[in-house]
């Protein structure tokens, strides 16, 4: 009997990778994705479908917001049944948050997403973009005993594979941009893919469906030493707020001043909810390991332990966008839905 080919849609929605330089301007331009195989003619090599569909006009990933990742579930949605696997490349400024967000809104999924991009355009004859574009491809097809390999939401960069929503992005310069410094990378590409697979998540055999109804009415406050009761205050006030991340010291350290503790025991009181994310890169939250960290536990603070910022944002906004109560999105905010935090 023979096998179909894998087949692979790539979404374009701008970043980067998919810029060609004009050879007489010298003009970054981004490039018509029907001729992919122009620019990477190594992809020939495959023998897949690759399918491509790129936004009119792109984005560029600073302009990132919940309207466009509404967009690529939607699309995701769409061609789920006709595709194997897909690929997004995306802008790596945001490239985390997307992924985070993706994570959460593509609900039961069992083939793979794999964000990737680049930081030199693919036109560039040093580009990192070719390598993380060939793999990522592969990755999106690779299956075992008929099943993916990864049905996540992943990004791939530089010879790593990591679950999305782990991830933060950490240097601006070099091709390894992206970090998961409190989860194990997922698959590492050299000679060969080597997959861990114990860390990969497996999925249900539930029914794939998405989710799209976020809501943004939340804000970050990050603690410095000197923060004044206005800043902290103004903050917490904003009409419509309903959850705040607030990124503390350490372990999950805050002021013990009581002007502190009043704003946000009052704040709670009225029914916002506060998640408490370390500002370090690694490590976790852990309430009440410091008296510093004591009455937040008794004050209703939530803590996200060993989520990241990116995490914790679009984990509210999918929290929030489902109108649970603050008492349900608490419960919720202390379980790990998507991998994203260990518990």
């Amino acid at each position: 009997m023979m096998m179909s080919k894998p087949r692979i849609l790539v979404i374009y929605t701008g970043g980067t990778i998919g810029m060609v330089e004009d050879s007489e301007t010298g003009v970054l331009n981004p490039f018509d994705f029907t001729h992919l195989t122009d620019q990477i003619p190594e992809i020939r090599k495959f023998n897949y479908q690759i399918d491509s569909i790129s936004f009119d006009p792109i984005i560029d990933s600073s302009n990132m917001e919940p309207a466009v990742w509404v967009r690529l579930a939607k699309l995701i949605e769409s061609h789920y049944e006709g595709y194997d696997g897909f690929v997004i490349l995306h802008g790596s400024d945001t490239m985390a948050f997307t992924a985070s967000a993706l994570s959460f809104m593509l609900e039961n999924l069992s083939k793979p997403v794999i964000l990737t991009g680049s930081q030199l355009p693919i036109g560039m004859i040093r580009t990192d973009g070719k390598e993380n574009f060939i793999t990522a491809i592969e990755i999106a097809a690779a299956k075992k005993d008929g099943r993916a390999m990864v049905p996540e939401v992943c990004i791939y960069f530089e010879y790593q594979l990591y679950r999305g929503n782990r991830t933060h992005k950490y240097n601006a310069e070099h091709f390894e941009a992206f970090r998961s410094v409190n989860y194990p990378v997922l698959a590492r590409a050299g000679v060969h893919i080597k997959y861990n697979e114990a860390a990969i998540h497996r999925s249900t055999d539930q029914e794939f469906r998405i989710f799209t109804s976020l809501d943004t009415n939340l804000a970050v406050l990050k603690l410095f030493p000197g923060i004044s009761p206005s800043v902290v205050k103004s903050i917490l006030s904003i009409d419509g707020l309903k959850a705040v991340v607030m990124e503390t010291y350490g372990a999950g350290n805050a002021p013990t001043n009581q002007w502190f503790a009043d704003i946000f025991t009052e704040a709670i009181n009225k029914g916002l909810v506060v998640c408490n994310v370390t500002q370090c890169r690694g490590g976790a939250v852990i309430q009440g390991k410091y008296e510093t960290s004591a009455w937040l536990e008794q004050a209703g603070v939530i803590s996200g332990a060993d989520i990241t910022l990116e995490a914790a944002i679009t984990k509210l906004m999918y929290l929030l966008g489902n109108n649970y109560s603050p008492e349900r999105i608490k419960k919720y905010l202390q379980k790990s839905l998507r991998g994203e935090m260990t518990v």
